[in-house]
This record gives structure tokens, sequence and C-alpha cells, in this order.
């Protein structure tokens, strides 16, 4: 039998059908040719981040942070793609920028003797043209632009005799060429040992730098420039990022946490409170775990985001993974004082300026008598409601698949818990609250779930860290845009405050419900309390008031409610959202939430817009 013949293709006819498919298909290259070599290419774009060398240094993550990026273990390798990819790209876009990244051999501005951390060194050099020089000065100023929390860049000349890595190529000739060497500060000196948070400061530095480097050169090219820098950054999740959020949305489904740190027996535990003279703590009931907590965070951190190529993105699901980590942390915990300590950390504490918002609120708006709990809406009728407005959600996008679920477990209420909306079997709702609360939970807590599922990560309907407070601050808003803002309303959130002020000062369950009895009525204070020490001591509850203060600033000052639409974010996620935006990687939401149509809601908006006090927003 005759031996089969093996065919061999050569990397560069293997790039060459890759850029051919780019051009015809919109084809995506990802071409890895041995020992470590790897072409990435996500859409035609004029330019290549380079680095040349098997090591994974700040440079190589620096460079395969990009959209449009090589790593080659061969420099003569490197030169012949580089080469190839530049010609073609420069033929498709009109110009193109070849971005020769990588590291110096020493940290030559650190010494024994220096009182205090001296500048650290970038080294550029360029071609002759015009639009390289414009290149070479935009990353400069960028570099040396960056706010140093260490080591502020000192950028110079790259000269021939500086110990660096090689250049690519000393005469590019007719490929224009930027060359960056910088100094690897991220190294603990005379060790292998890396600062890590350093490294990633330096990262993305040169990544910011780099991108302005080729818009400056496409201007200079007299090419459009694009809107924003960051437009020319990757406009597609590598599998790895997909693996890693999936790994952590898996880890989060195994628990609800407020399901988990939330009584189940809150009415015996009221009548219990009420009959011993609200002098002794009523025993709270809770769910037993359905999970092994341990067991989960082994799971949570055999999650590794070492090679997810997108800076911004391992940042978001680094923070995801600490967030978790610390609620499986709190269900460990649950009704021990470790609780109150990890709730402190995980919502924060509550802030002089938050608790005399709070008290003004309560001092201004008049507390309202209430001898007997008026007869409202049952469980039932709510949960009608709730399912004709999911209904018409569902009309305009199909996807809306949210369940309403009437449960014994809960105290008087409504929650929503990931797709579902559960109402408290318990729940007595004053019929002009209804469209409110409705709009508080469906129009933005579910539609933010079905929005953030549509982006193609989960993090975004999970929620990225942090997310609670922006979130109820929207909701909120929403409330007081259909006009079911009361006194009684804003009252309440706001002795929700001072109770986690009281909790978090060290006062117990009795202390904290003398406190609240001078602003509401028995009824109301315990449920308050019930909230806020629920689980053995829960801060969340502060963060409506901190969230609706936040957002009425965000539209004060000229902010659109638009980008909080897309999925369930916090405003300190606000820049990374633009960034995404600005890379293609987010759709625009599928929905906007019904109530923001309405008549009634329009002039409320526009006074909202116009600044106001939250007393400003009653009604009623």
């Amino acid at each position: 039998m005759k031996p089969k013949l093996v065919e061999f293709t050569s990397p560069l006819a293997q790039i060459e059908a890759d850029l051919e498919a780019l051009f015809r298909d919109g084809k995506p290259i990802r071409r890895e040719f041995g020992n470590g070599n790897r072409l990435h290419i996500d859409r035609p774009l004029p330019f290549l981040c380079v680095h040349v060398g098997s090591h994974q240094d700040a440079a190589f993550h620096a460079v395969s942070a990009n959209a449009s990026y090589l790593i080659a273990a061969d420099i003569g390798l490197a030169g012949e793609v580089a080469r190839l990819v530049a010609r073609r790209l420069r033929d498709h876009c009109g110009a193109f920028l070849l971005l020769d990244i990588g590291e110096l051999a020493e940290d030559r501005f650190l010494t024994d003797d220096v009182p205090f951390l001296p500048p650290f060194e970038v080294a550029l050099a360029c071609g002759h043209t015009a639009a390289e020089q414009a290149a070479r000065k935009r990353f400069a100023n960028a570099a040396s632009a960056r706010e140093a929390k260490y080591r502020t860049p000192r950028v110079d000349e790259l000269s021939p005799t500086t110990l660096a890595e090689a250049r690519l190529w000393d005469e590019p000739g007719d490929v224009a060429c930027l060359t960056v060497r910088f100094a690897p500060i991220y190294r603990v000196p005379g060790t292998k040992r890396v600062y890590s948070e350093l490294h990633d400061l330096v990262v993305a530095n040169m990544v910011d730098s780099a991108l302005q480097a080729v818009s400056a050169f496409l201007k200079a090219s007299s090419l459009e420039q694009p809107a924003t820098h960051r437009s020319l950054g990757r406009r597609a999740y590598i599998d790895a990022v997909g693996r890693a959020d999936r790994a952590l949305d898996t880890v989060a489904s195994t628990f609800d946490f407020l399901l988990a740190v939330t009584p189940i027996n809150a009415e015996p535990a009221w009548r219990e409170f009420q009959a011993g003279g609200f002098d002794r703590v009523p025993a709270l009931l809770y769910r037993p775990l359905e999970l092994e907590v341990a067991d989960q965070k082994r799971k949570l951190y055999s999650i590794s985001l070492d090679h997810l190529e997108d800076t911004l993105l391992t940042r978001l699901l680094s923070e995801k993974q600490q967030e978790l980590d610390l609620q499986l942390s709190m269900l460990a915990g649950r009704e021990t004082p470790r609780f109150v300590e990890l709730g402190r950390a995980l919502y924060g504490s509550v802030e002089p300026s938050l608790a005399a918002r709070a008290r003004t609120i309560l001092e201004r708006l008049p507390r309202v008598a209430s001898a007997t709990r008026q007869t409202g809406l049952d469980a039932d009728a709510i949960a009608a409601a709730a399912r004709d407005m999911i209904a018409g959600y569902r009309a305009a996008y199909p996807d809306f698949d949210a369940s309403v679920e009437i449960r014994g477990d809960l105290p008087a209420g409504l929650l929503v818990s990931r797709n579902r909306l559960l109402v408290s079997r318990d729940t007595n709702l004053p019929s002009e609250r209804l469209t409110a609360l409705l709009s508080h939970e469906i129009g933005v807590h579910l539609l933010t779930y079905f929005n953030g599922a549509a982006q193609g990560l989960a993090i975004f309907c999970s929620g990225l860290a942090g997310y609670e407070g922006m979130q109820e601050g929207l909701a909120v808003l929403a409330e007081y845009l259909v006009g079911g803002m009361t006194a009684a309303r804003l009252r309440l959130i706001a002795a929700r405050v001072i109770a986690c002020q009281a909790m978090l000062g060290g006062a117990n369950f009795e202390e904290a419900f003398r406190i609240l009895r001078t602003d509401l009525d028995d009824r109301e204070a315990f449920n308050v309390v019930l909230r806020v020490y629920r689980g053995g001591g829960l801060a969340k509850d502060a963060i409506y008031l901190r969230g609706l203060l936040q957002i009425l600033d965000h539209l004060r000052d000229g902010g659109s409610l638009t980008p909080f639409w897309i999925g369930k974010i916090s405003a300190a996620h606000f820049g990374a959202i633009q960034e995404l935006n600005a890379r293609g990687l987010l759709r625009a939401p599928r929905l906007e939430p019904a109530f923001l149509s309405s008549d009634a809601a329009r002039p409320r908006l526009r006074k909202a817009m116009a600044g106001i006090d939250p007393i400003d927003m009653v009604e009623s």
C-alpha cells in the first residue's frame, strides 16, 4: 500500500487564505501556527500590534489585548507575517501602522538610593513620515498623561544602544512602524515575582496609548478618524471569555442570595414580637442552604481569567468573581456576627451625608397616622396585574419569558429572582401603588434581566459587581415617573437608611425598632427592622436612597437613562459600558420601560433632569 502523502501548507499561505476570507466574508482570523505563534484579527483594521517572544510578559498581554495582533517566537517569521498583513490591509484600509511592542532589558531608573519611586522609562522609535511622527507624539502624550498610582512614565527616544528586545526591523521600508519599549517595572527586583496590580496598570496604559497612536496616525493620513480611539478595540469575544462568563454564571445560579437570607416566618415573627411587648427579638427561620459553600468556592476560583485577552472584560469578570466569593462567605456566616461585617464589605457603610438626607425626609414629610391597616389588593390581584404587564412586554419582545409565583414563605411584598417575580401571599397593597410597584419590579428589574441576557454574556443579566444600588435607584425613579411616589413610600425608604445606620452602629433588633417607632407605625417599623436584621444584619437597604440620589445627580448633569437599560450595571461601570459600546460589543436595549413613553412620565422626567430633591418627587 502506498504511503499517504501529507500536504504541508506554509503559515504565509494559510494567512493569505485567511485574509481573503476576512475581506470576502468578514470572517475573523484566529490562526495558530505552532511554538506559540498566533495571528488574531477580528475585522479589517488599519493596524497590527506585534510582540516577538514566547514568554508571557506585560508586553505580551498588552499586544494580545488588541483586536489585531501577532505573537511570534521568531523575529524572522514575525517580520514575514507582519509585512504580508501590513501590505494587504494597507491596500484594503488606505493606510496601515505596525506597532512593535516589547520590553526593555532593565528598569535602569530604579536604584537603591532613590528616596521615592522614580519615573519609569518608555522608549519610542518610528519612521520619518508625518503620519508616523503623529502616532509617536500621540503615544508619548497618552502614556505620559496617565494618572500615576506608583510611577510616572518618562518617554525617550529608543536608541540603537538601548538594552531592549530586538526590534522587528530597523528598515521597515514601505511599512509605517512605531516601536515601543518600556521598562519591566511590574517585576519585583531580583526575583521572578510580579506586582500584579502594577502589571495590569502598565498593560492598560500601553493598550490605550497604542489605540490613541493609531487614531492620530489615521488623522495624519487623511483618513476618517474614529469617533473614539476605543472603537478600534475588540468587537468579538474569544471563546475563553464565553467559557469564563458561563462558569461564573453557573456558580451564581446555584443560590439566590436574597431568598437565602430572607426569613420564611415573617408573620409568626411579628406576632411573637408583638406578644412580647416588643422587648424580645423573635425567632427567625431560614431556608436550608441548597449548596455546599466550600465546594462552590472551589469551583469559583477554578475559573481562570488569565487568558481572556481583554483587560476590560477581565476586570469586569474578576470583580464579579470577588462579589460571588463575598456572597458565598456571607451565606456561610448566616446568623453569625461575621455576616454583618461581610455585608458591610459588600454594600458599604451608611455615610453621614446619606443618613442626613434620610433624616431630612423623615422630618419634612408629615407622618400619616394609620389606626387600622387598610385593606388593599391581595396577592392574587397583584399577580394577575403583573402577568398582564409581562404579557405587554412579551408582545414587544417574545424572549421576555418571565413568570409570576405567589409564595407563602416570603415577607409581605414582591421580589425578583432572575426571571421570576415572587409575590408574597401576605402582601396587601393600596391600589394606587400597584402601577408604581410593578414598574419597579417588572419595568426595571425584569426588563434589565432580559435586556442583559441579549448582550451575549450572562454577567449583564446576573449583574455586574455592585449593580444593585443603581438598579434600586432606577426602580425608585420608575415609581416617581408613573406618579406613584407617596410620602409614606419615601419615608419608608428613608427609614431603611436609619435602620441600617443603627444596625451597623451596633444597635440590636429591639433598639432599632424603638428608633423607628418615632417615625413609623409599629408594623411598618417591624417590617423595616426585619429586612435590615435578616440573616444576621444586612446593610443592603441603604442602597435604595443612595441609588436614587445617584441617578438624580446623573440626570441633573445631563446623563441619559438609555445605557442603564442594556443590563444590570452600576454607576461605577458607566465608563466601561461606554467603551464596550464604542467597540461594538453591546447591542442597543431590546426594550425600554413602557412607562418612559407615557404622557404622564415625560414632564416628570424633564423635572428630574432639571434637578430635584427626592422630597420634590412626592405628589400624594
